[in-house]
């Protein structure tokens, strides 16, 4: 995969995402939405894949936000159309069929927040801060910020965030209950690796039917979650997966998961 605002690795079945503009602190603009969409569209069908990283360059920042000097004189059906376009390639990256870990390693504030929010899973390091501060601008966030960050932390906690703009420490953060750990800057990527790693080890074809189960299941009444639950159960005795996995637990051996 070649990208100019991305970078990526893949170490076995664990990928790692780097969005790529050091020297705008990682900004988002149209070309790195552009490209993200893109990217989860081509990784989406990788089949050698379990879990994804997606981090930024740099120690300062994993995203800062969107680019403001981009927003200028925008139209308003111009300014519609380009949260269409971020949420999009936000949405594309929530639906990624495997676990998705943002390891924050900085500033993730307006669009880089958003993007954390449409990952599985947050690590993020001591000297990371999150914040929408949109409405400093007269904004709003938009790239999905509004509808995420009250699902993660609740409508009370999400108010407070979007409508005073301020910044928050990762820690605060962790106890609003939307990042998962929070680590020194020198462990973060090692860390985030080794949670993949737990994460890869286990069937694939049941942590993407599970993945399903919870994002969707969050939006519906209890009985159809549950009915969805049992359904996505059921269908996962169709795999290879779950044959090994629970033959490998009568034999009292380490499964060998092929993601069939």
């Amino acid at each position: 995969m070649n990208f100019e605002t991305l970078l990526y690795q893949q170490n076995g079945p664990i990928g790692t995402l780097t969005v790529n503009r050091p020297q705008a602190l990682n900004a988002l603009n149209k070309d790195v939405l552009r490209e993200l969409k893109q990217f989860a569209d081509e990784i989406k069908t990788n089949k050698d894949i379990r879990v994804l990283i997606i981090t930024g360059s740099g120690e300062k920042a994993f995203v800062a936000g969107a680019d403001i000097k981009a927003m200028q004189g925008m139209s308003p059906k111009e300014a519609e159309s380009f949260s269409i376009f971020a949420q999009t390639a936000f949405n594309s990256i929530e639906e990624l069929p495997f676990a998705v870990i943002a390891a924050v390693n900085g500033f993730a504030l307006g669009g880089g927040c958003e993007l954390a929010l449409s990952c599985d899973i947050i690590l993020a390091s001591e000297k990371a801060k999150f914040g929408l501060p949109e409405v400093t601008l007269g904004l709003l966030p938009c790239f999905g910020g509004t509808q995420r960050l009250p699902r993660a932390i609740g409508l009370y906690k999400a108010r407070e965030m979007v409508f005073s703009g301020e910044f928050y420490s990762a820690t605060e953060c962790k106890e609003f209950g939307f990042v998962n750990r929070v680590v020194a800057p020198q462990e973060l990527i090692n860390e985030a690796q080794k949670l993949a790693s737990t994460i890869a080890s286990r069937g694939p074809v049941a942590v993407s039917k599970a993945k399903q189960s919870l994002n969707t299941g969050f939006e519906l009444h209890m009985r159809e979650g549950l009915q969805q639950e049992a359904h996505l159960f059921g269908e996962l005795f169709t795999s290879e997966d779950q044959n090994e996995g629970i033959s490998a637990f009568i034999e009292k051996r380490s499964p060998d998961f092929r993601g069939k």
